[in-house]
C-alpha cells in the first residue's frame, strides 16, 4: 500500500510539473518574480545568513554593494527554478540556443584516449542545467549525488536530472562503479563546493577571504581512478543563457602532487564566484565550523 501511495505521488508531482513546464516562459519568469518578493521579502529566508556570508568574501565593499549582490542573488535563484521547470519539456533546439558549451573537445580527447573525466564544479549559475549537457557528448555521463531520505523526491530528481541521459550514481557507489567499469569511460560530474563531513587540515584552503575546508573525496577518487579532471566554468551571458567552458585542472590525477588539484579547483571556483558574485549558492552554511 506504501509503495502504491509514493507511486501515486511521483507522478502527480511529475505531472504537475509538466504541466507547467508548457506554460510560456515569460509567464514562469512572472511567477519567479512573486516568488523572490514572498521569499526575499516577507519570509527573508536565510537572508541574515547570505548577507554574512557576502560581507565576509567581499570585505572590500560597502553595505550597498552588498545588499545589492544580496538583492539579485534572490531575483537569479527564483529565475533558475523557473528555468528547470521549463527544461522538463522544452525543445532542444531552444536550449541549444541558451546553453553554449566551449571546448568539450578537451572531455572527448581524454575519455578517447581512454580515461575517465572527473568534471568539478561549483553551486554558480543554474547549475541544474548542465542535465543537458550529456544530449552534447557521446560519452556516458554521471553526476555523483547524495540521495535523498523521502523516496518520492529521490525518484523524481532522477527523471527530472535523466531527461537527456544524465544519469545518478549514490556518492557511496561511485568508487565501486569506477572500478567495475574500467573498460567504459565516462563523464563524472561533482558539485565539489559543498561543507564536508570529514575536515583534513592539508584540505583546507583560502576561499573567498575565509579559511575553508574543501571536499577532499573528488581529488582522492581521481588520483585512484588515473582519471583527468576538467572544471566546468558557468556564466552567464544574459537571462536564461548560460556558457559553460571546460577548462583544464589535470591530464592525469595519479601524476599529481597531493592536494595540487583540489588547489586549482578552489582557485578557478573562486574566480568563477567572483566573476558573477550573484549567482553562487549563498545560502548554504559554506562556513559553519
Amino acid at each position: 500500500m506504501k509503495q502504491t501511495l509514493q507511486v501515486f505521488g511521483y507522478r502527480s508531482v511529475y505531472g504537475l510539473i509538466y504541466v507547467a513546464s508548457m506554460i510560456p516562459m515569460s509567464a514562469l519568469y512572472s511567477m519567479a518574480s512573486f516568488a523572490y518578493s514572498l521569499v526575499y521579502k516577507v519570509i527573508g529566508y536565510r537572508k541574515a545568513i547570505v548577507i554574512q556570508n557576502i560581507a565576509r568574501s567581499f570585505p572590500e565593499m560597502r553595505y550597498n554593494e552588498i545588499c545589492g549582490i544580496v538583492k539579485k542573488f534572490y531575483v537569479s535563484f527564483a529565475d533558475y527554478f523557473a528555468e528547470i521547470i521549463k527544461s522538463v519539456s522544452v525543445p532542444v533546439e531552444i536550449l541549444e540556443k541558451r546553453i553554449v558549451f566551449e571546448n568539450l573537445e578537451l572531455i572527448d580527447r581524454h575519455v578517447n584516449e581512454g580515461r575517465n573525466v572527473i568534471a568539478c564544479l561549483g553551486h554558480c549559475g543554474n547549475w541544474e542545467m548542465l542535465n543537458f549537457m550529456p544530449y552534447k557528448l557521446d560519452h556516458p555521463m554521471y553526476a555523483v549525488y547524495k540521495p535523498l531520505r523521502f523516496g518520492m523526491m529521490n525518484r523524481l530528481m532522477i527523471k527530472l536530472r535523466g531527461r537527456f541521459g544524465m544519469k545518478l550514481i549514490p556518492d557511496r557507489s561511485v568508487i565501486r562503479h569506477m572500478i567495475t567499469q574500467k573498460s567504459s569511460p565516462s563523464v563524472y560530474l561533482f558539485l565539489a563546493d559543498q561543507c564536508p563531513r570529514i575536515t583534513e587540515d592539508k584540505f583546507k584552503f583560502e576561499l573567498l577571504n575565509q579559511q575553508t575546508y574543501v571536499f577532499s573525496g573528488m581529488e582522492k577518487l581521481a588520483r585512484a581512478s588515473h582519471s583527468a579532471v576538467v572544471y566546468l566554468h558557468i556564466t552567464q551571458p544574459s537571462k536564461g543563457h548560460y556558457t559553460v567552458r571546460c577548462v583544464p585542472v589535470c591530464e592525469a590525477a595519479e601524476l599529481a602532487k597531493e592536494t595540487a588539484i583540489t588547489k586549482q579547483y578552489v582557485d578557478l571556483l573562486t574566480e568563477n564566484i567572483k566573476e558573477a558574485p550573484y549567482g553562487w549558492l549563498w545560502t548554504h552554511k559554506r562556513w559553519k565550523r
